[in-house]
């Protein structure tokens, strides 16, 4: 059996910031009914160095956050070392804690970044309602990988790329 960690990360206080942290709370309850004992679920803050042996355990890791970035509403896309989150407000990036795994380990699991486009930023609990319908679309999207997550391994490209080529 496949072992996937869902790892959502964000600050709730900073309203589409808590993104990452909703989709973990929001899916928790359907992985539950589904039986999807396999899949492990973890939210933070930010990402820290101690992720790296984090995802060292698992077979899949997928990181959840919001995103500032000129997107439509939501994207997954394949880490790896040379990944770089430009728009982040968090002390290491998905591709900072894949590579720090490399280093430590010699390798790192197939690791992937849902980015949920979000809209407001300020000082105050509670999603936009934008931000919302957002998330929304990327649980459902996610499903079907979370069901089987084998779909996810083994392509290069990304399940849901950010910008239309």
């Amino acid at each position: 059996m496949t072992k996937v960690l869902l790892y959502g990360y964000g600050n709730p206080g900073r309203q589409d910031d808590g993104l990452g942290n909703a989709f973990i709370d929001r899916i928790e309850e359907w992985i539950k009914e589904e039986g999807l004992e396999n899949i492990e679920l973890d939210s933070n803050y930010q990402l820290n160095i101690e992720d790296a042996e984090a995802i060292s355990n698992y077979d899949i890791a997928i990181f959840i956050d919001a995103s500032v970035e000129e997107i439509d509403d939501f994207c997954v896309t394949k880490v790896s070392k040379e990944s770089e989150i430009v728009y982040t407000t968090h002390a290491a990036s998905p591709g900072y804690i894949y590579d720090l795994c490399i280093q430590i380990y010699g390798q790192a699991p197939p690791t992937f970044l849902v980015h949920i486009k979000g809209y407001e930023w300020a000082f105050k609990e509670g999603l936009t309602e934008n931000g919302v319908a957002n998330l929304e679309k990327a649980i459902e999207f996610m499903k079907p990988y979370l069901k089987s997550p084998e779909k996810l391994l083994g392509t290069e490209a990304d399940p849901k790329p950010c910008y239309k080529a």
